[in-house]
């Protein structure tokens, strides 16, 4: 397979799975709803806050912060305008007035000099080309004083849906490959290395909060199973396998999936960071 197909082929899977995500979208909240919980807790959302969210997706924190921000205002920005038109349908059948949903990506996307008072991102803060620039970025964004609440992923040994799916798939367990640059769901999991990016992007007062908390992939197996095949990592893998070994794989991702099943639905153990930081 030359690199051009190759590419192709991961570009086709990406399309695929924001699609998903759109389709799945109440599901894929419900996924993280405890730990929204408590990031919810930590961002402490005033009434006339400006708040920044990155990495917003289909705008579940946006609207969060939305309710309580009732006489200031809560700017969504994401790289998808397909999952940003459904944040934004959303967001309108719920009368939310105070929101605004911008197509961007953080590290370069020209935000107004000390235009907010909090900057929040839940799961959408590890995939920089260069996490320094960008938090430099979204610093400059923020008024002197204001405060950054990040939800991010601890490390891929400590959190069961990562690294039981791998082996479900019959691939290597361990961490999924980063780029040079160490971008990737598990890019902030490390203290050392996350403070380290904060403080060079100009940020003071880091703090690290465990939440060990499950994910939710749906009330049966059935659910469960169509949400994981439609992840994006998890189409890519199936792909790398050819189609008899993805089709033993599959089998053993239904089992897996099962051996999860509670009375309370599919679940899977997990553990992230909410880490908080302030602009001097």
């Amino acid at each position: 397979m030359t690199s051009n197909q190759s590419g192709a082929r991961r570009g086709d899977a990406g399309q695929a799975a924001g699609e998903h995500r759109i389709t799945h979208a109440d599901l894929f909240d419900a996924e993280v709803r405890p730990h929204n919980e408590r990031f919810r807790a930590a961002t402490a959302v005033g009434p006339g806050d400006r708040v920044l969210d990155i990495g917003c997706g289909a705008g579940e924190s946006t609207r969060d912060a939305a309710r309580v921000a009732v006489s200031g205002h809560v700017v969504g920005l994401d790289l998808s305008p397909a999952i940003l038109e459904y944040a934004r349908r959303v967001s309108d059948n719920e009368g939310l007035r105070t929101i605004t949903f911008v197509q961007g990506n953080a590290q370069t996307h020209a935000l107004p000099a000390g235009g907010f008072d909090l900057c929040i991102s839940r799961f959408g803060a590890m995939f920089f080309a260069d996490p320094v620039a960008a938090f430099a970025n979204v610093r400059d964004a923020l008024r002197p004083g204001a405060r950054l609440v990040l939800l991010v992923w601890q490390d891929h040994g400590r959190n069961e849906w990562s690294w039981a799916i791998r082996a479900a798939l019959d691939v290597d367990t361990a961490a999924p490959a980063t780029s040079p640059a160490g971008t990737g769901p598990f890019s902030l999991a490390d203290p050392d290395v996350a403070e380290g990016i904060l403080t060079a992007a100009g940020f003071t007062d880091v703090v690290f909060t465990d939440v060990h908390e499950p994910v939710f992939y749906g009330p049966d197996v059935a659910t469960a199973y169509d949400l994981v095949l439609g992840l994006r990592h998890v189409r890519e893998l199936l792909a790398d396998l050819g189609p008899a070994l993805a089709e033993q794989a599959l089998g053993r991702l239904r089992a897996t999936l099962a051996a999860h099943e509670t009375d309370r639905g599919v679940h899977f153990d997990s553990r992230a960071w909410i880490i908080t930081a302030r602009r001097p």
